[in-house]
């Protein structure tokens, strides 16, 4: 039996950051999101080897060990293993059976749409499948979580593995003792269409390590920064007012609140805005750009903006010139998804 899974990559629109400890324990957090047909997939698979694989076949790398001795920390390949490593302790008996673990993503790490949080999702929802696991959503979507940020010690928030469990748009809302409530929205056939005509994805050709920049932004909560604390409650309260723009069909006004999100997210740590954002950034806005955000934790990654419909050949035709890349994309509604073939 072959297991296959995907789970899909997400856009941030508001509220980024206040999913991320210990500001959502302390204030609670608020994140709007949509999930993009871009995906993390996953594939298990017997072991003809009687040993244990793991291989990311997007970058080439592997690696074969005794399944009683896998080393689940570090390394490009910690997703997959700290993973199996967990499912094997919670649902196996702490068992190791040999097994073939694949894997591979249409967005590189660091890319801002959530990659590595996606492909652990990924990971859980093909484990489930192949064995059978009674996962609900949020038990996919908080086992993902424990893995990525306890279990592997990885830095980052939470609005990630929900998004790519649950699928579409959401509101969602972040609270202490890891307390997470998911509100699909009904977004009308003529929004959901104007919005995808609406943005324009970018990547600037810089990855960059998320865990540096959300270490910064906890520090300053931490600290007590009130500058950056401020900065995170001006976000969450744009997550509102996004959802409700969303729901009303008011382009005008989320183009609005995706500019003053971005322009607060810069207050949050020094390092999520730089030169090179700021040139594309400006580019942009001479080319018919209304706002701009970096998706994700900032530093690079994959910018978004959003013009009107009729400005779109232009703006894409001046971001082409500045040595990134377009995605083009769609939203999708359906979250992380496994089948068998037997």
């Amino acid at each position: 039996m072959i297991v296959r899974s995907r789970a899909p990559l997400r856009l941030g629109l508001a509220g980024g950051g206040t999913d991320v400890s210990p500001y959502c324990d302390v204030y609670g957090g608020s994140v709007m999101n949509v999930t993009i047909d871009k995906y993390a997939y996953a594939i298990l698979s017997p072991s003809d080897s009687g040993r244990c694989e793991f291989e990311a076949l997007d970058v080439g790398v592997s690696e074969v060990h005794d399944c009683g001795a896998i080393p689940s920390q570090g390394g490009p390949l910690q997703l997959l293993k700290g993973v199996h490593a967990r499912i094997c302790r919670d649902f196996l008996s702490g068992e190791s059976q040999p097994l073939k673990v694949q894997t591979f993503s249409d967005a590189p790490p660091g890319s801002g749409l959530g990659s590595s949080s996606t492909m652990v999702v990924a990971l859980v929802q093909a484990f489930a499948e192949y064995y059978a696991l009674p996962l609900g959503e949020y038990e996919v979507a908080h086992l993902a979580y424990e893995i990525e940020r306890n279990d592997l010690k990885l830095a980052g928030g939470k609005q990630d593995q929900y998004a790519a469990t649950f699928g579409g748009f959401n509101f969602m809302e972040f609270y202490a003792e890891n307390r997470v409530i998911v509100n699909p929205l009904r977004v009308k056939d003529w929004v959901w269409s104007e919005l995808e005509a609406s943005l324009v994805l970018y990547f600037t050709g810089v990855s960059r390590a998320s865990a540096d920049i959300i270490d910064q932004q906890s520090r300053n909560v931490t600290s007590g920064n009130q500058t950056s604390i401020d900065a995170m409650h001006s976000l969450k309260k744009e997550a509102v007012q996004m959802k409700e723009c969303v729901l009303r069909g008011d382009l005008p006004g989320l183009a609005r609140t995706l500019q003053a999100g971005w322009e607060a997210k810069k207050n949050m740590a020094s390092s999520i805005s730089n030169p090179l954002i700021e040139e594309v950034e400006r580019v942009a806005f001479a080319n018919g750009a209304h706002a701009a955000k970096v998706s994700g934790a900032g530093g690079g990654g994959f910018m978004m903006f959003v013009c009107s419909p009729e400005k779109r050949i232009g703006l894409i035709r001046a971001l082409a010139e500045q040595g990134g890349r377009l995605l083009d994309f769609h939203f999708t509604q359906q979250g992380a998804a496994s089948w068998r073939i037997t």
